[in-house]
């Protein structure tokens, strides 16, 4: 048995060849030590042209430039990567900042050296709009990198630790914040994707120094304060793990940690607690040779100490998505100090550490990649690669990997059996798209551990998931905001642009239609050619201008008929005149309005039955105001062209509207009986009742009542004031009211 005992203080990214600069012999002897079959000769050369090529450039330390480089390749080597990797660190500057080309690289070292350089090598600088921009089109870029070969990843990785390490000599404080936001809204958390917690731990605390240096110094302070305090009772449990592994006959390693800063700042923000509350400050780590030892050690805990409720995690049986696992308990030691406990292998430790890169080793005479132990590394980087296939611009993107990459995890199964990891307070809307898009696009419904319920439910750990498929793939309203993954919402916004843009082309070649009509011009007409003029895609993105109301009637017939006279042509739009038989559209029914290009506007809440009219809303599609609204006239008045809009024949009937009432009640025992008594009688349903002002004499209340159009509910109005409790009752227009979108 080995015991050891280390110090619970957090062990930073270091080993014995962290240092300013390695010279070519002791990077050689470093990476032999793992692959006694490296390729010397091309190392050395690899860092003498990376040497040559930097020249006399320095960096803002004063520092020649070709160390940053060789401090990239010393991390790589840490992580015991391959001879590929560490000559690419080497070269991953030279392409980018000197006179060398992919073409002489891959000459020189190889054609996988120049590929993996080139993924590597940032991209001159896009002309964008924003920093935020930037930021999603360098992680555009990143991911197609990544996809072809995991160890782009790796080395950029590197690169970006070495630079966090050295940014106290940049002088501009808004350079360094803007390199600490990225570093902590996308590199940390790509290096926890693919579970490399050693970078991963070291960038989070770095960009937490520099993004909020207070409340760094505030954490590390008490985190001394704890550690002074409660030393003494966590070197004495360490001593009793220790003496309790001994009395076994198998060998196991135990040592401490602390928790790391920015990891307890992140605890306090989340679940909004206090210092003291903080329950795995401190953790050891129980190492021991096989699986069954780590259920036998975790027996031994659990009869030796309290454990706290709750607090058991088992991530062998059922391991986290980058292939961590350990299992996790936390017990109360001496003077009721909470500690948790992480029992694994020694090869868990080591996957735990490095992540993907724990799967390099030296197997049949090379130094390779052995997925045989893990897996392919890339499935843990599908989800980013499919928000990128749903398309969207680069701030979209950019906030769907966020969500993709943040969330803490249940994990879920499919009714045979295979494990789908989701973000905490996933519903059963992700789950149905984590699996496949397509599943999730027909999703209709679910079944959760064999009984039907909503799809907002929200999913817990060991969730067996079925999901009901229906044949039509339409954008259900809400759902978007039911998600929480990224892949999710990325996807729902797909089908939703997807089914605007089909609506929006509809109306628009509607509205072509009604122009031509209403101007008097028949026959054919040449449209591609106004849709060259008005430098539009084609005819179908001219349709979907004048759908969206971003190329108004008068302009498009100026396209048509270059140099007509709008004067000759041009109706005078009177709204006394809009009838049924007018109408340029209609609603209800199985009219435009069930979608996004037609909707109801807010300040006038149209039911059937009102005469109505159409106002285009620029990008928006028509908004349908009723014909003597106020905020319509002043829009006509501005200039912005009406068209004539009515109800279908089926609008009162294919199903129902909500109006709103405002009634002033006597105050009176039975009053609201009597009221929805009434609204009865006259086939109307209280659908909610709102109390706006208490005198001592009379009450203001609002009755939303469900009703079939206009008509319907005027007789409920006045079904209202004929009650004897009732002083006055009104229709109220100009509020928005559930139900009234169509």
């Amino acid at each position: 048995m080995i015991g050891e005992n280390k110090s619970p203080i957090a062990p930073g990214f270091s080993g014995g060849i962290r240092s300013s600069f390695l010279k070519p012999d002791q990077l050689i002897n470093a990476v032999r030590k793992y692959d006694p079959d490296v390729d010397v000769e091309r190392l050395r050369r690899a860092y003498s042209y990376a040497k040559e090529k930097h020249g006399t450039q320095t960096r803002k330390s004063g520092e020649p430039y070709y160390a940053h480089p060789v401090n990239v390749a010393a991390i790589l080597i840490e992580l015991r990567l391959d001879c590929a990797s560490v000559i690419t660190a080497l070269l991953h500057d030279t392409v980018e900042d000197t006179d060398a080309t992919l073409e002489e690289l891959a000459q020189l070292f190889g054609q996988e050296i120049a590929d993996l350089v080139d993924g590597v090598t940032k991209l001159t600088k896009l002309e964008v709009k924003s920093i935020r921009s930037a930021q999603g089109e360098n992680l555009q870029k990143f991911v197609l990198a990544i996809s072809k070969d995991v160890r782009v990843l790796l080395v950029k990785l590197a690169d970006r630790l070495h630079n966090m390490r050295t940014l106290n000599h940049i002088s501009l404080r808004e350079k360094r914040e803007r390199i600490a936001r990225e570093t902590l809204d996308i590199y940390a958390p790509l290096a926890r994707r693919i579970g490399v917690q050693k970078i991963c731990s070291e960038l989070e605390d770095l960009a937490f120094h520099y993004l909020d240096p207070a409340a760094y110094i505030t954490t590390t302070k008490r985190l001394k304060v704890v550690r002074d305090r409660h030393m003494q009772a966590v070197q004495q449990l360490s001593a009793n793990l220790t003496d309790l592994v001994l009395d076994k006959e198998f060998e196991a390693v135990v040592y401490g940690r602390e928790k790391r800063p920015y990891s307890i700042w992140r605890k306090l923000q989340r679940k909004n607690i206090t210092f003291d509350e903080v329950a795995d400050v401190y953790a050891f780590r129980i190492l021991v040779e096989n699986v069954e030892q780590c259920y036998t050690v975790l027996g031994l805990i659990h009869t030796s100490w309290r454990c706290v409720p709750n607090r058991f995690h088992d991530f062998i049986s059922v391991p986290k998505p980058n292939q961590y696992q350990s299992l996790h308990t936390t017990v109360i030691g001496k003077g009721n100090v909470r500690v948790e406990l992480q029992i694994r292998t020694h090869e868990m430790d080591r996957i735990a550490e490095q992540g993907v890169a724990a799967h390099w080793r030296y197997k049949q005479g090379g130094y390779v990649f052995d997925e045989a132990t893990g897996g392919d590394p890339l499935e843990l980087l599908k989800p980013l690669l499919e928000i990128m296939e749903h398309g969207g611009d680069p701030d979209d993107f950019l906030e769907h990997a966020r969500l993709e990459m943040f969330k803490d995890q249940v994990f879920t199964f499919t009714p045979n059996g295979k494990l789908i990891p989701l973000p905490e307070g996933a519903t059963a809307i992700d789950f149905a798209y984590a699996v496949h898009t397509d599943i999730g696009d027909e999703c209709v419904g679910v079944n959760i551990n064999g009984r039907e319920r909503p799809l907002r439910t929200l999913l817990q750990n060991g969730d067996s998931v079925d999901i009901i498929r229906g044949g039509r793939k339409e954008p259900a309203q809400g759902w978007e905001s039911m998600v929480v993954t990224g892949r999710a919402r990325s996807a729902i916004r797909r089908l939703i642009k997807k089914s605007e843009t089909k609506e929006f082309k509809k109306l628009g070649k509607r509205l072509v239609e009604r122009l031509l009509l209403s101007n008097g011009l028949s026959g054919k007409v040449n449209l591609a050619k106004a849709a060259a003029r008005l430098q539009t895609s084609g005819i179908n993105e001219l349709y979907v201008q004048l759908g969206r109301g971003l190329l108004n009637g008068e302009n498009f017939l100026d396209a048509l008929f270059p140099g007509r006279d709008r004067e000759a042509v041009k109706n005078v739009y009177r709204r006394e005149l809009i009838t049924d038989e007018t109408a340029d559209f209609y609603v209800g029914g199985d009219g435009l309005a069930r979608g996004v290009s037609i909707h109801f506007a807010k300040c006038c809440t149209p039911i059937p039955g009102d005469r109505i009219l159409a106002l285009p809303q620029r990008g928006q599609g028509f908004e349908v105001h009723v014909v003597d609204c106020e905020n319509a006239a002043i829009m006509i008045n501005d200039g912005i062209e009406p068209t004539a809009i009515s109800w279908t024949p089926q609008a009162a009937t294919e199903g129902a509207s909500v109006g709103r009432i405002l009634a002033t009640v006597i105050h009176r025992s039975g009053s609201l009986a009597e009221i929805a008594d009434a609204v009865g009688r006259s086939n109307g349903n209280i659908m909610d009742v709102k109390t706006l002002s208490r005198g001592e004499d009379f009450f203001d209340m609002e009755f939303d009542v469900e009703v079939l159009d206009a008509k319907h509910l005027w007789n409920i109005v006045a079904a209202i004031r004929a009650c004897a409790c009732v002083d006055t009752a009104d229709r109220v227009k100009g509020q928005e009211v559930e139900g009234t979108e169509p």
